[in-house]
């Protein structure tokens, strides 16, 4: 039954959501809107980032996202050796099409396979001190579980479109797709940046995987249900922007919180396809698209 309440909670919900969701899409927006690079294993990384939180968590007791701050840098040079072999194998013998296309998707299958070795299939979940907790401002419910990511998701989307746009290699990362050639004549490496920006969008995923494990229990193939949102949330904020992948994560999350709400959870994940179709099919260039 429909009400104001139900709504208000809906939408709260959705835009918290909608946050997480903007950290998981972060990296694929730079590595497929700005370098051109359809990185599908995307949302592997995630669930590795996620992995790591619990192992930590569990032996030592460290609290999930200072373990995925602390494995960032970990995870970009996990980034940068990926994209070397890419360019390797592919790139560099103009054959990255279907044949890199595979290559990402055999990395995906690794990551899952190799977790499934070491962990099972069973649900893994993590203890903090803010989950569990639950604030009320009138008739709104507000998840601390759902909060803090939301509130850390926010913090490495500053820091990483601040980079980006202040400093010489960020906007050579946003230029290297559009034109390689003026790149060159300023003294840039094209294949350095694209090495540099691969790296920062995997080094992203250490800390939205913390973020994942801590709003729901995950295993090896939880990854696989992201792939629709993430590329619905790039495509739709239009291919390369930062603010642009922003709003469109947070479109999507209360999208799905709506539909969620008043017609089921069943329909949210077609949510993310629904608007994956009309953006292609009404403004193919995206929110903010260049």
């Amino acid at each position: 039954m429909f009400s104001l309440e139900l709504l208000a909670n809906a939408l709260v919900a959705g835009i918290l959501l909608g946050g997480f969701y903007a950290a998981v899409s972060l990296g694929l927006s730079v590595a497929f809107g700005q370098l051109n690079i359809v990185n599908i294993a995307h949302p592997a990384f995630v669930i590795l980032g996620s992995y790591i939180a619990y192992m930590c968590n569990s032996r030592w007791g460290l609290d999930p996202i200072l373990v995925g701050i602390a494995f960032t840098p970990v995870f970009f040079l996990l980034g940068v050796g990926a994209y070397r072999i890419y360019y390797e194998s592919f790139e560099r013998k103009d054959d990255e099409a279907l044949r890199g296309l595979a290559f990402f998707f055999g990395v995906m299958f690794i990551i899952e396979v190799g977790l499934i070795m070491a962990y099972g299939v069973d649900f893994r979940t993590v203890q903090a001190p803010y989950i569990g907790q639950y604030w009320r401002i009138g008739g709104v419910g507000v998840p601390t579980r759902m909060f803090v990511p939301f509130c850390v998701s926010l913090a490495m989307f500053a820091c990483v479109y601040l980079y980006l746009s202040r400093t010489f290699n960020g906007r050579a990362i946003m230029a290297v797709a559009q034109d390689r050639l003026a790149l060159q004549l300023m003294a840039a490496d094209p294949v350095r940046i694209k090495q540099l920006g691969f790296g920062i969008g995997i080094g992203t995923t250490a800390l939205a995987g913390a973020l994942l494990i801590i709003i729901i229990p995950i295993e090896p193939s939880v990854g696989r249900l992201y792939i629709g949102q993430v590329f619905a949330i790039a495509v739709l904020a239009g291919l390369g922007s930062i603010p642009g992948t922003l709003v469109a994560a947070l479109i999507l999350g209360i999208a799905e919180s709506l539909v969620s709400t008043f017609f089921g959870p069943s329909w949210a994940p077609a949510v993310a396809f629904g608007i994956l179709l009309l953006a292609l099919a009404f403004r193919p260039q995206g929110l903010f698209g260049r």
